[in-house]
């Protein structure tokens, strides 16, 4: 009897031996980073660099041959409309009491009074049909109070009544133009038509200010002769100010219009608020900075909120624009370190217990963080982040 228990008690210890060195032996787990699946809100970006610019830039050139007096004027100073003199101009004697000067005078004022008349029928168009949009957005407001009209009607009523109002006052600017021309070829005329030499030697252009604002750049300063149409400064007013931002064309047919903007990296303590307000239809070749042709397209962003934040911020200044074109309250997500290809499919290492295993997902939106799980994973299972080499299906994995 003690012969058979000696063997069973011998035997127990070979058995503890050898599953001790097996345990021992094993391979060591590896250590890995993981993450939770969970669920939360995903928001899809574009991140491109642009430039603003002042939405209306006028350009101030003379309407007639003649003397420029010297501009006392310097690049930043205020300029207020109708007040503030931007240059003067002494007649060119011979050329104006010429009668064919005087003909071709008297045919640009007729020309600026006929695009007074178009300007007049354009404000007045796009007068009704703001007015139309604003009607209807109104109306689609009183239906969604009463949940009567969805939501995406709604977005599109209230855009469409923001881009009609942007058409009304781009229609107002038409009119002072064509009104500020006009007096400039009528001066002009009053010129022309001077019988007395001595009259004409007195009588002064004097050029003023369309618009309140600064002055942009100066084309010219010092005293001159100059011909008709010469160009003199541009004057603006910054504080009316739009961001143009050029994004590949395989994003640009992902950005819609009314899309919020996130403005930041522009000099200023906090980040400035845009919505997209149109997408250039056609686009341009530009060369990036590795040598390769790209095909680009213009985004043109509205700034939103006061002009007293972005007081310091003039034209063609540079700004990074974070474009969204698509946003999800609740997903499904994993961080998309946790995400690689196999294949010509998404997968990734699942750990259950402490053994690793590969799955294969459907991933719908993703970003630079995260990625949007439709199907393959649960919320609450560990995923492994930056999977090596070393990790395979059935490895052994321990956190790091």
């Amino acid at each position: 009897m003690s012969r058979w228990l000696w063997r069973i008690v011998g035997g127990a210890a070979v058995l503890t031996l050898v599953m001790a060195s097996g345990w021992w032996l094993r391979p060591a787990a590896v250590a890995v980073d993981w993450a939770v699946v969970d669920r939360g809100p995903l928001t899809v970006t574009v991140r491109e660099e642009g430039l603003t610019r002042i939405r209306e830039r006028y350009e101030v050139s003379t309407p007639l041959a003649g003397r420029l007096m010297r501009i006392t004027l310097s690049v930043g100073d205020r300029v207020e409309a109708e007040q503030t003199v931007l240059a003067r101009m002494e007649p060119n004697l011979p050329s104006l009491l010429d009668p064919r000067a005087i003909a071709a005078a008297e045919a640009r004022v007729r020309a600026a009074e006929r695009r007074q008349q178009v300007a007049q029928l354009l404000w007045d168009s796009a007068s009704i049909e703001a007015e139309h949009a604003e009607s209807e957005r109104a109306r689609l407001y009183q239906l969604k109070l009463q949940e009567a009209v969805a939501d995406s009607e709604m977005d599109r009523a209230e855009l469409e009544s923001r881009l009609k109002a942007d058409a009304l006052r781009a229609a107002q600017y038409g009119i002072e133009i064509a009104q500020y021309e006009l007096e400039l070829e009528k001066s002009a005329l009053l010129l022309t038509k001077s019988d007395l030499t001595g009259e004409a030697e007195a009588m002064e252009l004097v050029i003023r200010s369309p618009i309140d604002g600064r002055v942009l750049r100066l084309h010219r300063e010092d005293s001159a002769v100059l011909q008709a149409g010469t160009v003199l400064m541009e004057i603006g007013d910054p504080g009316d100010l739009e961001v143009a931002v050029d994004v590949l064309s395989r994003d640009a047919v992902r950005i819609r219009s009314g899309a919020e903007v996130r403005i930041d990296r522009w000099g200023g303590d906090q980040p400035l608020a845009g919505r997209v307000r149109y997408v250039e239809p056609s686009g341009f070749t530009k060369v990036s900075a590795m040598g390769v042709e790209e095909q680009r397209v213009y985004v043109v962003i509205d700034l939103e909120g006061p002009p007293e934040q972005r007081e310091s911020l003039g034209d063609q200044f540079r700004v990074e624009a974070e474009i969204t074109v698509w946003h999800a309250d609740s997903v499904v997500r994993l961080p998309t370190a946790a995400l690689f290809r196999s294949d010509r499919d998404w997968a990734t290492f699942v750990v259950i217990g402490d053994v690793a295993e590969l799955r294969l997902l459907e991933i719908g939106q993703l970003n630079e963080s995260f990625a949007e799980v439709l199907a393959g994973i649960e919320v609450g299972d560990r995923v492994i982040a930056y999977p090596s080499d070393r990790v395979t299906t059935g490895v052994r994995v321990a956190p790091r």
